[in-house]
Formats: structure tokens, sequence, C-alpha cells
């Protein structure tokens, strides 16, 4: 039984996120706006963490097959991603440059 609420309230929250998605049309996937939601939920404490917590456990713990359709996809686009590996590498490093400046300046302000 708690498989069942612990789904439910994910689904929920997922497809709340979905739905406001498609209706603002934002550029933003609506998985994000659902795990948003539930962070939010979870926060606010209008659900207790054991609620979603088998359900969590469970997702995590066969998480390596929900990356399979990733892999399927990269491999069905192999020739876009190698012809864009270039700017696909350039902009990898670049933002992780940007973020490791960025926590660099929170680092040391915080440190003064």
């Amino acid at each position: 039984m708690s498989y069942l609420r612990s789904f439910s309230i994910i689904l929920v929250c997922l497809f709340l996120g979905k739905g406001i998605q498609a209706l603002l049309g934002l550029a933003i996937p609506g998985s994000i706006l659902g795990m948003l939601i539930l962070f939010g939920l979870l926060s606010a404490g209008l659900i207790r963490s054991h609620w979603v917590q088998s359900g969590c456990h469970l997702l995590i713990r066969h998480m390596a097959l929900l990356f399979v359709p990733v892999g399927v996809g990269l491999m069905d686009h192999f020739a876009l991603l190698s012809a864009n590996s270039l700017p696909i590498l350039l902009s990898t490093i670049g933002s992780s440059l940007v973020v490791f400046l960025v926590i660099g300046i929170a680092a040391h302000h915080k440190e003064k």
C-alpha cells in the first residue's frame, strides 16, 4: 500500500508539472517542474517524506534502467552529435568554468 501512495503522489506532482509547462509554454520540462512541486510540498510539510520514500527508493534502485532510452536516443542521433561535437564540447567547458567561478566567488564571500 505504501508503494501505491508513494507513486500516486509522485505521479500527481509529475502531471501537475507537465500541465503547468503545457499551459504556460515554458522551456523548462514538466518533469523538472513536477520535481520542484514535490520538493516544495515536502519542504512545506504538506507531504511527509515517508509517504514517498518507498517509491523513491524503488526508482533510485533501478535508475540504470531509466537511462536506457537516453542511451538509445544518443546512439540514434550519433551523426548529429558528432557533427556538432565542437560546439557541445566548448559549451560544456564554458558552462563548467562559469559554475566553478560562481562557486569560488560564493565560497570566498562566505569565508569573509
